[in-house]
């Protein structure tokens, strides 16, 4: 069974408020099925998009988990809110999650490859 979104986003925001950094949700989906956009500020003013993994980047028993990857690397804020723009208007229950935060480490679970 997949954990909700609500519940993933609260345990991660304790995490990176317990590592010292800040974050935010700038914007609510689905409490229980919403996809999950994550948005990395770095002190340079770049960010990297953490976005939902296809299915195909799943292993066999691990569909009901929450993996990432990263759809845009070290870019400037405009590409990000322009790529995060096209999401919410094919998807209007997503989630977006602000960051602010150098390193990320084991916090967010990417696929592999991702």
């Amino acid at each position: 069974m997949r954990l909700r979104a609500d519940i993933f986003i609260s345990a991660l925001l304790r995490r990176v408020f317990a590592s010292g950094d800040f974050a935010a949700v700038q914007k609510k989906g689905a409490e229980e099925a919403g996809a999950i956009f994550i948005r990395q500020h770095f002190r340079d003013g770049l960010e990297t998009l953490y976005a939902p993994a296809p299915q195909t980047a799943f292993d066999e028993g691990q569909a009901g988990d929450r993996l990432f990857e990263i759809r845009l690397l070290r870019s400037e804020p405009e590409a990000v809110r322009a790529m995060l723009e096209r999401e919410r208007k094919f998807d209007p229950d997503l989630w977006i999650v602000e960051l602010e935060a150098d390193e990320l480490g084991d916090m967010i679970p990417l696929a592999k490859g991702g």
